[in-house]
């Protein structure tokens, strides 16, 4: 591993609010008043309503057509560098200051719930049973710009459903403005499969869609208002928010796990009082029950979920979906397609795409394997398979552990984000591995997307990458089951934190992006960002509005043990990012045709030194991590940049704008930016 303080010991100048020297002339700019900075319209013009007229576009267009080129970029010198002490860590941990102490969880999540232009935070833990004044096992965590307050019971997230009743069970969340008034709402996933006792009586916990009444207090909608169904959802995995059909109103995919495969659903958002309705088949995504081996292995059966997420990632503006599986069974990747009737539907990809699981099919050195193999050696493989090393159990099938199926990883979170800059979206996976399991198993690292339309990802692995993770002794475990891709140090290349948690040895890990275009990484060490254990879940945001990206992270204490042992409680941490640097903010806001929170929307941003990419998220990850919907882009040493908004409606709308560094801009679709 190398030493990269010395690498980090730098600043990137020209922050807000001092700003930078462009070299462009004030006159050409359109100066969008306050602290809004300055923007330029490229190649183009505003009209009276001040909504941009033509333009131009450095990626292919959607519909197919020739490539006009890059607009010209103004002249841009390089900001004068600023010195950084490099005995300074990234990170400063600031829990007590910002109020989070006695806050305890492991799945985090980022939502501007109240739209006050400030990230909040949603602590939540794993147990399907309401809190009480005793025991408290969610939090919605209010940014007032100094601290966070708890707002948990008066926004209404964790009320009463019925005067006197216990309190809302909330164990996922995902936030989109599903009625299109403004401001955004929040869909609340619960495992409805263990009942608790609430004074003599048993209250089965049920999934809800509560709405915002526009001053940040949740409510359960009527008949007459946007409305979620009583469907079964079972043991919910994940939720996505997504405008598959691109109509303007969001929709909602949901993987279900639990303690067996089942179908994953999708349900379509009607619109206005219409509610959401199950489109899972008519939209393609049937799947089958575990019952034949050949559909196990071909990804057609169910999954065992453990995650999911929808992001357009071969960029012809149709959503994709992925589903991600415990027990080693096999991830799901849709494909967002059209049918002849131009109904926008989904083709199975999971094993064509390389997501379902990695190439590597071997198990002789799985420990059971060769248990298995010790006591039979006349059986097919077997003969020269070598002594185990460890007490052997009855837990090896021959028949079916040799399968595909059997073969794939314990998938929890899968990132997204263009690693190396060229114009697609990669992703990193999160897996749990064991050491006895043998390299058959899967594990975390890089899929990279190749940018063709029908998706398909190489595995470079974690030598070339970089993405190495350090184990404690022979027998290790490896428990990666969050993470982020955030740019830590505004250099316009995206670096990953990996959460490692619920086993001895584990940590949270820090890696920096080498910009190179094959992707690789180094792994830095704890003392210059900062040591976690068992760290379990992460929220990435600009929390204190400085511009650049803060970490709030869980901790899980399963399996305790040293070395690396547990904390006395699960308490959370935010430590607050000390590099400074070039950036800027952007939080879309949908008009007609769109919607409202723009999720989907695809961003790219270009200067001198590149391209950066990157889509507004309307959930991931395992069990309900959200990202922050303001888009964060380093720049690096450059002051202005063409940002370029594909918005999620039919016609997959474009506009362009130049913007001055150092400014969080709002920008609505057809609007200048302010």
């Amino acid at each position: 591993m190398i030493n990269t303080r010395s690498l980090l010991a730098w600043a990137l100048a020209c922050a807000w609010p001092l700003g930078c020297d462009s070299g462009v002339d004030d006159g050409a700019a359109k100066d969008m008043g306050g602290d809004a900075g300055r923007a330029h319209v490229i190649d183009g013009a505003l009209d009276g309503d001040g909504a941009l007229d033509g333009g131009r576009d450095a990626a292919p267009r959607p519909d197919g057509g020739a490539d006009v080129g890059p607009s010209p970029l103004p002249e841009d010198p390089s900001c004068p560098a600023a010195p950084r002490l490099s005995a300074a860590p990234i990170f400063t941990e600031v829990t007590a200051a910002w109020g989070l102490e006695g806050v305890t969880g492991t799945r985090l999540s980022v939502a501007d719930y109240d739209g006050d232009g400030r990230p909040d935070l949603i602590v939540r833990n794993t147990h399907a049973e309401p809190d009480t004044d005793e025991r408290r096992l969610t939090w919605l965590l209010r940014n007032t710009g100094e601290g966070f307050e708890d707002v948990s019971l008066s926004a209404g997230l964790t009320a009463p459903e019925v005067e006197g009743g216990p309190r809302r069970v909330v164990q996922i969340t995902s936030f989109a403005d599903v009625d299109n008034d403004g401001d955004l709402d929040v869909f609340v996933g619960v495992d409805s499969r263990a009942p608790f006792d609430w004074e003599g009586a048993s209250i089965q916990p049920l999934s809800a869609l509560l709405l915002n009444d526009g001053a940040g207090h949740f409510y359960t909608p009527s008949e007459a208002e946007v409305r979620f169904p009583l469907v079964r959802i079972t043991a919910p995995a994940a939720a996505a928010f997504i405008d598959y059909d691109r109509d303007g109103w969001v929709d909602l995919w949901m993987p279900q796990g639990g303690d067996g495969p089942r179908q994953d659903k999708l349900y379509r958002n009607g619109g206005a009082a219409a509610g959401f309705e199950d489109v899972t088949e008519a939209a393609g995504l049937k799947t089958l029950p575990w019952l034949n081996e050949a559909d196990m292995s071909g990804g057609k059966a169910h999954t065992v979920a453990w995650g999911g997420a929808a992001w357009d990632l071969n960029g012809d503006g149709r959503a994709d979906l992925l589903s991600t599986s415990y027990g080693r069974s096999p991830n799901h990747l849709w494909l967002g397609v059209e049918d002849s009737s131009g109904a926008r539907r989904f083709s199975n990809r999971s094993v064509a795409s390389g997501f379902a699981y990695d190439a590597d099919q071997s198990w002789h050195d799985n420990q059971f394997a060769r248990c298995y193999c010790q006591d039979h050696r006349e059986a097919e493989g077997c003969a020269a398979a070598p002594a185990p090393s460890v007490q052997c159990q009855a837990n090896w099938n021959h028949d079916q552990d040799r399968q595909p199926f059997r073969l794939g990883g314990n998938s929890a979170a899968t990132l997204s984000g263009d690693l190396d800059n060229d114009g697609d979206l990669d992703l990193v996976t999160t897996e749990i591995q064991h050491w006895w399991a043998g390299g058959g198993s899967d594990r975390a690292e890089v899929l990279r997307n190749d940018g063709q339309s029908l998706v398909t990802f190489d595995r470079p692995g974690r030598e070339a990458t970089g993405l190495e993770v350090p184990h404690a002794g022979a027998s290790w475990d490896e428990g990666i089951m969050s993470g982020a891709l955030l740019d830590f140090d505004n250099d316009g290349w995206k670096d990953v934190y990996l959460g490692a948690s619920d086993y001895p040895g584990n940590f949270g890990l820090l890696y920096h992006n080498l910009q190179d275009p094959q992707i690789r990484f180094e792994r830095l060490e704890v003392d210059t960002y900062f040591e976690h254990n068992r760290s379990h879940g992460v929220a990435v945001a600009d929390f204190d509005g400085d511009g650049d990206l803060d970490l709030v992270v869980g901790h899980s204490r399963m399996r305790c043990g040293a070395p690396n042992d547990c904390y006395a409680t699960q308490q959370v941490r935010l430590f607050e990012n000390q590099m400074g640097g070039n950036w800027l903010q952007l939080e879309l806001e949908g008009a007609e045709g769109t919607n409202r929170a723009a999720i989907g929307a695809r961003v790219r941003v270009r200067t001198q030194d590149g391209t950066q990419l990157d889509e507004v998220d309307g959930g991931h990850g395992h069990f309900g991590a959200q990202r922050a919907r303001a888009l964060h882009f380093g720049l690096g040493d450059r002051c202005w940049a063409e940002v370029t908004i594909r918005w999620p409606n039919q016609a997959l709308s474009e506009e362009t704008h130049l913007l001055e560094a150092g400014r969080r801009y709002h920008i609505k679709q057809g609007s200048a930016p302010q």
